[in-house]
């Protein structure tokens, strides 16, 4: 597993690795993650290496890997690794690209991530630094065995994109058992929230492309109207002030609950302490959070977007709202969702689980595990690891190549379809 963020950084990517990395380690299988290091990384870590980074890349709360494959060789031949997956298309990406093909193994991409969506952490962001990136994703995806897309929806964007590489859909499934095992009652008591509150909750990395500005004045106009309605938000990252700056302006700081990163199993409690779960962002691949709290038994009120259609069914498990809803029709959406019968609620909560178990951590494991196998078929796989021989350092100049290849081919054509306009 060679990924860009990993714990303790917060964040979808980071929390999908550890996911699927402790699956698996408990089917038996071994799994080396090669990581970044972060501020306060765990001293001992089984089977992680970390590698040197730039700490809070342009003010974001991102470490920024520096690419040093021959820095890994010894570790990586000690461990005989059959699979390479990576999560990033660059830095670590290109790593993991150079580690596959100097060892002749599969190189498996999950496509967390819209890039494009995340540029503004880049100076000099533009339209044209958008259309690298997407060019940059897609040139990388082609240059792997197998992607990994956490959603229909991001399947169908790549296919468009022409990722020419098979696509699978496997989403970051969530543990069901531990879900259930979360104490809503004991987590108010510790957050200060009455234990007869109507609690709005969200939980995620807090952050611009999260669009939480919205998601903040809609839930504020929400509470204004209602005396019993709390806000519990779950998370930290470089919005933390401009939050509680609303919530303050509004005079409704009392009843905002915010907590920090939080692990299993309180995350599980900090889910069954809300009623209803809300989401507005239009960055996601995927719906790991939303699937989370379904888990938990929590409906969701959210924005269509793609990662999230596949998983809120408007007044099934809660609602579905335009993308184009205003802050008012989403406050709108909650008053509704409270004044419902109590038994409707009970409903949506029960239709919230059915549609978890859809999502769970064991199936979407097991597919990804199949996959694996299936590439493990291939002959170019079983090969011997051997000292470093002229055959492997022009593998190794020949794949460096090819992704420069890639990344200038992405830089020509979104330039001239930038002179196009």
């Amino acid at each position: 597993m060679m990924t860009n963020t990993y714990l303790p950084h917060i964040g979808g990517v980071a929390r999908s690795v550890d996911a699927f990395s402790r699956y698996y380690r408990n089917q038996g299988h071994k799994v080396l993650i090669i990581a970044p290091e972060f501020p306060q990384t765990p001293e001992n870590e089984d089977n992680v290496i970390r590698i040197p980074a730039i700490q809070h890349f342009n003010g974001s709360d991102f470490s920024v890997v520096l690419p040093v494959p021959h820095f890994l060789g010894n570790a990586i031949e000690k461990f005989e690794p059959d699979i390479v997956h990576s999560h990033h298309p660059f830095l670590i990406g290109s790593t993991a690209r150079l580690v596959a093909n100097t060892y002749q193994l599969p190189l498996v991409f999950t496509h967390h991530t819209m890039y494009e969506q995340y540029s503004h952490y880049v100076p000099g962001d533009s339209k044209t630094l958008k259309r690298f990136v997407i060019k940059l994703a897609t040139s990388y995806a082609n240059m792997c065995d197998y992607v990994f897309a956490p959603s229909e929806s991001i399947a169908k964007i790549l296919v468009q994109r022409e990722v020419r590489t098979p696509i699978d859909v496997i989403p970051t499934g969530v543990d069901l058992a531990e879900a259930e095992q979360g104490d809503g009652a004991g987590f108010r008591a510790i957050a200060g929230i009455p234990k007869d509150a109507f609690v709005v909750g969200h939980l995620g990395r807090l952050a611009p492309e999260k669009n939480l500005d919205y998601l903040c004045h809609s839930v504020v106009k929400f509470i204004q109207k209602e005396t019993s309605a709390h806000f519990l938000i779950v998370g930290k990252g470089p919005s933390e002030s401009a939050i509680l700056q609303i919530f303050m302006q509004a005079g409704l700081s009392k009843r905002l609950h915010k907590i920090g990163f939080l692990q299993q199993p309180f995350t599980s409690s900090a889910f069954k302490a809300m009623d209803v779960f809300v989401f507005s962002s239009q960055s996601e691949t995927q719906g790991m959070v939303l699937s989370e709290s379904m888990a938990a038994g929590v409906p969701v009120i959210a924005l269509d977007a793609p990662g999230v259609r596949e998983l809120v069914e408007d007044n099934k498990n809660g609602r579905l709202l335009p993308a184009s809803a205003s802050s008012q029709e989403f406050s709108e959406a909650l008053h509704e969702f409270i004044n419902l019968p109590k038994s409707t609620r009970r409903d949506l909560s029960r239709s919230a689980r059915q549609t978890a178990e859809n999502y769970s951590l064991d199936l979407s494991a097991q597919k990804a595990l199949n996959i694996y196998h299936q590439l493990l078929g291939k002959q170019y796989v079983h090969r011997r690891f051997e000292h470093q021989t002229w055959t492997e350092i022009t593998s190794l100049i020949k794949a460096e190549f090819e992704i420069l290849s890639g990344f200038l081919k992405a830089a020509v054509q979104a330039l001239k379809q930038d002179n196009k306009q």
